[in-house]
């Protein structure tokens, strides 16, 4: 059984930094591709990094230049580094993972996801 545990989530007013934690507990995690997304009340899930086994990263446009994915494979944690937060990133963000391949935007095409943890961004 897969697990996904994030951490790291809180309240900051904008133009503040959070760093969100993801500890997995999946025997595979250095050639897993994992990530996260986040969904605000009232819109969809959405994509926001995703990080591979070989370290190839990706962010959505909406956070390119202020958030930052990095993984620790002897840690079996994936980290989400959030900088200059505006209230439009409040959210409640999720760790993901897929056992294997690439990074991929739809929510569909990953397998394990965490519980989430909220983001609030005060203006």
């Amino acid at each position: 059984q897969v697990q996904l545990v994030e951490s790291g989530g809180g309240s900051v007013q904008a133009g503040g930094s959070l760093r969100l934690s993801c500890a997995a507990s999946v025997r595979t995690f250095s050639s897993a591709a994992v990530g996260w997304f986040r969904q605000a009340p009232g819109k969809e899930r959405e994509f926001v990094a995703g990080i591979s086994s070989g370290y190839s990263t990706y962010h959505a446009d909406s956070v390119k230049g202020r958030f930052t994915v990095s993984r620790d494979n002897a840690k079996k944690t994936v980290y989400l580094q959030m900088n200059s937060l505006s209230p439009e990133d409040t959210a409640v963000y999720y760790c993901v993972a897929k056992p294997t391949g690439d990074v991929v935007t739809p929510v569909r095409l990953w397998d394990y996801w965490g519980q989430g943890t909220q983001v609030t961004v005060s203006s």
